[in-house]
């Protein structure tokens, strides 16, 4: 059985430890692992995940799957989610805007989640029907119900090609929308329709790591998830809001 407030406190001080070590190195020259067409990869990253995979490693005997170093061994019906940096584009050009994430999946439902904001000090978490804060001040999604009033957060995930109709449903779609708002990383983004400042987050063909934490901040905030199950390489389409447009 899992021990739900234990692990909540597990994922929070991991997330945390590793947001200090990011938070130290911002301004170490950056080495490259991955740049290609829309992707980069840099070290930190692994490193990042190194760290925070060992914390919860001696602590938690569930298995772990992480954005860098995927999983050992078949990971079962309760294992961990980690993206030790979302948004490294973001971290590698000095933009303030990204996030350490970890959830904890349990019957492919995301039953607690942690986003540490790092450079705005912001720590937002998450369990089952036990509400959503962030800096143990509770958040709740907005009361907009209008499109033409609402804000919807997105992004264009990486990847090889592109279809003219995956642009077309997207303009479409921005037309709706009072603001439209790219910020480069799915884990914020996810933060801002659960704290009410943002009514949707939508983006096809994101990886589960990218939005497991923000599935249950938002859930527990008052809002509405919708995921497909994820394939082989964990993409899936996700679409979360504040349950009122």
């Amino acid at each position: 059985m899992i021990d739900i407030d234990k692990s909540l406190e597990i994922a929070k001080d991991a997330a945390l430890l590793a947001g200090k070590f990011l938070i130290s190195a911002n301004n170490d020259a950056q080495k490259i692992l991955v740049d290609d067409g829309r992707d980069i990869k840099l070290q930190i990253d692994q490193d990042a995940e190194n760290l925070i995979t060992e914390y919860i490693s001696t602590r938690s005997n569930l298995p772990i799957l992480g954005e860098e170093f995927g999983h050992k061994g078949n990971l079962g019906s309760a294992f961990w989610v980690i993206d030790p940096l979302d948004g490294t584009s973001n971290y590698f050009r000095n933009i303030p805007i990204c996030a350490v994430s970890i959830a904890l999946m349990h019957n492919n439902e995301p039953i607690l989640g942690v986003i540490n904001d790092f450079f705005s000090e912001n720590l937002y978490f998450a369990s089952k029907e036990k509400g959503a804060f962030v800096n143990n001040k509770r958040i709740t999604v907005s009361n907009i119900s209008e499109h033409s009033k609402g804000t919807i957060v997105t992004g264009i995930p990486s990847k090889k090609e592109y279809s003219k109709e995956y642009f077309s449903r997207m303009i479409d779609d921005f037309k709706c929308w009072k603001k439209v708002r790219m910020i480069g990383s799915a884990a914020i983004a996810n933060t801002f329709v659960a704290a009410g400042k943002a009514e949707i987050y939508r983006e096809e063909g994101i990886f589960l790591w990218d939005i497991a934490a923000g599935a249950i901040i938002v859930k527990e905030a008052g809002g509405k998830i919708s995921m497909s199950t994820a394939d082989n390489k964990f993409r899936l389409d996700a679409e979360f809001t504040n349950g009122k447009v």
